[in-house]
């Protein structure tokens, strides 16, 4: 047999100039650029990172500086080489990279000149990419600086750790590189918003025994666990293990408290800015390191029953490739093989958050509780409806004459077909912790309470099952203050007769 034929070959190296500009646009967010940032300290051993902005200058810049082990110059420059790591290759159980793209990428997406100061053995390194002169030379060559001295940042330095300064910050001005004042507003709203993100992100990091400490201009961030775990009312899940090829998935569910039982400053930083309806779902961790979260990756839809339902889902970084993990370590696949698990999960802890709203619903109109509002359901349809039987409408009834009496349920009859459904399901998709039982006077509150009592006690029931009973419904739970209140001066009064 002949041998193949030769093949020539031909230099297909890609263009400097062209190839950086297009690393720009691989779609990272501020928050993701600066978290893939932080990657890389974890994994070098950081204590403590600190994120550094000055953005009223004429030249804005950000920084960020860890205690790592720090860097070489030789092991600076394959930093700093886009493409610096086999993504196939066996990685230590703390690291968080994947490509050796994260440092390059995520830095060009947000500047155009960006900085690396590492110290390690003493030695201080520096190298920089600046984009604008690699677009005049069109080569892949970093500068190396001998005098560091100038760089913004450096006194922040310890004995050992890496500055990472990113300059020309042409993507966080929004086009306003000579209105100051705006830019800088604009920056800062997209720093606030980085904010919670990375309390997210690396939540774990932050509450493990390891500690890690994230400081923003001079303050701490503080850890966001999604789970409220040491939240006595959230429901936590026996945790499962599924063993894979590449590695062990650990999943466990949880189901997070009603918001009526936490302050509405808890609620709302748990929900973030999109709210609850969308926080729901899985959340997705690589190494201890948040990538995904808010979503059921397809197996079922958000919903307001569900919005309290949250799954842990831990996978090891060997894992990636059957993940899908991108290079923003920002989105991932469901492998198949995992797939019927997580619909088994997603069952049951949709079950519990259900739960949640449904026993806090059905109190409203248990009977024994004597609800403003009777629950009919009937041919396949539910109606809500007023009870006239309710003794602040039974007691001022039977004080009417019987033409009195049709007019005065006429009235409630008009009341309770006049719901407005629409708008209240639109609130109760969106915000449903923002509504609230409407504030009645003084008058009205004493006239439900004290016909309330009479039946109540007319029937038999003791002092303590009353209050419980009334202490479950409106309006005398929103109330409950003053209806305790006027309990104790009705009963009072009874005394003294």
């Amino acid at each position: 047999m002949h041998g193949s034929p030769p093949t020539r070959r031909a230099d297909a190296t890609p263009h400097a100039a062209s190839l950086v500009e297009g690393l720009r646009d691989i779609g990272y967010s501020l928050e993701t650029a600066i978290s893939d940032i932080i990657d890389n300290s974890i994994t070098a051993g950081a204590n403590r990172v600190r994120i550094i902005t000055e953005v009223h200058n004429e030249e804005p810049l950000m920084a960020v500086v860890d205690d790592g082990k720090g860097m070489t110059e030789d092991e600076l420059i394959a930093a700093m080489r886009p493409g610096s790591r086999n993504p196939l290759a066996a990685r230590d159980e703390p690291d968080l990279g994947r490509f050796g793209l994260g440092l390059k990428s995520a830095s060009f997406s947000q500047c155009r000149r960006m900085t690396v100061v590492s110290r390690k053995d003493g030695r201080t390194s520096a190298a920089v990419w600046d984009l604008d002169e690699v677009a005049e030379r069109n080569e892949w060559a970093v500068q190396l600086p001998d005098h560091v001295e100038e760089i913004p940042g450096l006194d922040q330095l310890g004995t050992t750790g890496t500055l990472v300064l990113w300059q020309k910050l042409d993507r966080l001005s929004g086009g306003l590189s000579h209105n100051t004042a705006r830019r800088s507003e604009i920056i800062n709203r997209r720093i606030a918003e980085t904010e919670r993100h990375l309390r997210l992100v690396f939540h774990r990091f932050m509450q493990g025994t390891k500690s890690l400490r994230i400081f923003l201009n001079g303050r701490q961030l503080q850890a966001l666990d999604p789970f409220v775990k040491n939240h006595p009312a959230t429901i936590v899940d026996p945790e499962e293990r599924l063993a894979l090829a590449g590695g062990v998935v650990e999943i466990q569910g949880f189901t997070l408290p009603h918001h009526k039982q936490m302050t509405k400053s808890e609620w709302d930083d748990i929900a973030g800015p999109e709210g609850h309806l969308k926080s729901q779902g899985f959340y997705l961790y690589r190494g201890g390191r948040l990538i995904v979260y808010g979503t059921w990756f397809g197996l079922c839809r958000q919903s307001e029953l569900t919005k309290l339902s949250r799954v842990r889902i831990d996978i090891p970084n060997s894992m990636d490739a059957d993940w899908k993990i991108d290079v923003k370590k920002s989105s991932a696949q469901l492998p198949p093989a995992v797939r019927d698990r997580l619909r088994q999960v997603i069952e049951r802890i949709q079950s519990a958050s259900k739960r949640t709203y449904i026993k806090r619903g059905q109190k409203l109109v248990d009977q024994e509780r004597l609800p403003m509002w009777n629950r009919i359901q009937a041919n396949g349809q539910i109606r809500y409806r007023p009870n006239i039987d309710h003794p602040a409408f039974s007691d001022f009834a039977d004080n009417l004459s019987p033409a009195l009496q049709r007019g005065f349920f006429n009235c409630i009859a008009l009341v309770g077909a006049s719901l407005p459904l629409e708008a209240l399901y639109a609130d109760m998709a969106g915000t449903a912790e923002q509504i609230v039982a409407d504030h009645v006077d003084e008058a009205t509150l004493a006239q439900a309470v004290k016909a309330t009592l009479q039946v109540l006690m007319g029937a038999g029931k003791e002092i303590n099952e009353i209050i419980s009973l009334m202490k479950d419904v409106d309006p005398f739970r929103s109330a409950w203050l003053d209806t305790n209140r006027i309990i104790e001066s009705t009963l009072e009064m009874k005394e003294h007769k």
